[in-house]
């Protein structure tokens, strides 16, 4: 693919776009994004908020540590960080820089403010909606779709900004519908590494460091840890580990680790899982650092491609996106050939399309250990001469087409699930153990 092919120029700035550092769970971080720049808006510390969120950012935010909150979960916490330590300017890592003496100024204000809690529940399935007052002052923010998209500003009733939100509905850029898996590859094999070297070295150096952070100390269920345990420890095989590191920088990230982490897909966890293992084979395999930035371009792109169907959050678990991004990277570096490519997408989406999502927390690292297992085991199947073939269950002829497919499934088909796995979180959620 020539530089002056306009999808060389769509695939460096879509790579751009999507791969920028966020410090912990992004949907918390994004409310705690919208409670800062409420109060910037404010003018002053509010003493009343009322957080208004769709059922999928609900979901997503209940049951995760909040980084720099000193272990505080949820809604209420998030917006509270936001408004006391939120540095709006620092979009995804809002409250980085956290200091002690506004920990316990967090928890002083979750304990003197008026904080409430509205499920929105229209069509929309990314939106956040934050109103803070004091007195007869106030201050309204919306996002919608994407972590940071701030659509509304209002000042004491005033629209001050308003950015048309689009439909409800799934939309796809023009940009995003040049992705498929033939020019991934050749845009892989024949990208410049100067035009990806800053946000794939920056995802490389990120993400290592808090799965590293991940193995060793302790955090949320120790998924990591525990398969090195069981699986050879020192001596684990190649895939056991790029499954075990991606899923401690889970284990670190879903337990409010302040290290931050370059996303995918404004995703975190999916950042981890398109990325780590790859750069663990590419380690094993002792490639060039050339070699593992187009595999990495590679892997992010095509879990992209998927999640540009899916939409940014559904009941389809983003991880299996992801870890089939993680198998087509770590096929490329054995020297794949783009047949083998495909058919390692489309086998790997046809072994686990119906994971669920039921928001982040502990057992999302166990989630991405099972999908790179996934993604691997589809470049494993056509190495040995095996494939799943057109007519079984979901699949079809071309990868791109089962690329949509599945796609069409975690959009469509699974709106009823998601809206079920929010009515259970919400009405029947138990804090504590199962036993």
């Amino acid at each position: 693919m020539l530089k002056e092919d306009p999808r060389y120029a769509a695939y460096v700035s879509i790579l751009r776009e999507e791969l920028v550092p966020a410090m912990g769970c992004t949907e918390p971080i994004s409310v705690a994004y919208a409670a800062a720049k409420a109060r910037d808006v404010l003018g002053c510390i509010p003493d009343r908020i009322v957080i208004g969120c769709s059922g999928s950012i609900i979901k997503n935010v209940k049951s995760v540590i909040v980084p720099n909150t000193g272990g505080l979960k949820g809604l209420e916490a998030a917006a509270a960080a936001g408004v006391i330590a939120g540095d709006a300017a620092q979009s995804l890592e809002v409250i980085a820089g956290t200091t002690p003496d506004q920990l316990q100024e967090i928890r002083d204000y979750l304990d003197r403010s008026e904080i409430s809690v509205e499920h929105l529940t229209g069509d929309r399935v990314f939106e956040i909606r934050m109103k803070v007052s004091r007195g007869e002052e106030s201050a309204t923010v919306r996002i919608t779709d994407t972590h940071t998209n701030i659509t509304l500003i209002e000042k004491n009733g005033r629209i001050l900004t308003r950015h048309e939100a689009g439909m409800a509905g799934h939309e796809i850029s023009p940009e995003r519908r040049l992705l498929n898996v033939a020019d991934i590859y050749d845009f892989a094999g024949t990208l410049d590494p100067a035009d990806v070297e800053e946000v794939l070295s920056r995802q490389i150096a990120f993400n290592m460091a808090i799965a590293e952070e991940g193995m060793r100390n302790d955090y949320g269920a120790n998924i990591g840890k525990t398969l090195l345990r069981f699986h050879g420890g020192e001596n684990a095989s190649t895939e056991m580990k790029a499954r075990a590191w991606a899923a401690a920088g889970s284990d670190a990230r879903m337990h409010g680790c302040s290290l931050p982490v370059v996303i995918n897909s404004g995703s975190g966890n999916q950042g981890l899982t398109v990325s780590v293992p790859v750069v663990i084979y590419a380690r094993d395999l002792g490639v060039s650092h050339e070699a593992l930035l187009r595999a990495l371009a590679l892997s992010n792109l095509i879990a992209i491609q998927q999640k540009t169907y899916i939409g940014t959050l559904s009941a389809f678990c983003g991880a299996v996106c992801a870890g089939v991004g993680a198998g087509a990277g770590i096929a490329y570096l054995h020297g794949a050939d783009l047949k083998t490519v495909a058919h390692t997408v489309a086998n790997a989406l046809a072994i686990l399309p119906g994971m669920v999502c039921d928001g982040a927390k502990p057992s999302c690292a166990a989630k991405i250990s099972q999908s790179v297992e996934a993604g691997i085991f589809g470049w494993q199947m056509y190495q040995n001469g095996q494939q799943f073939y057109a007519g079984d269950g979901l699949v079809v002829k071309g990868v791109d087409a089962n690329v949509e497919n599945v796609g069409r499934l975690g959009r469509e088909g699974m709106r009823d699930t998601n809206r079920e796995i929010i009515e259970i979180m919400l009405g029947r959620f138990s804090d504590g153990r199962t036993d």
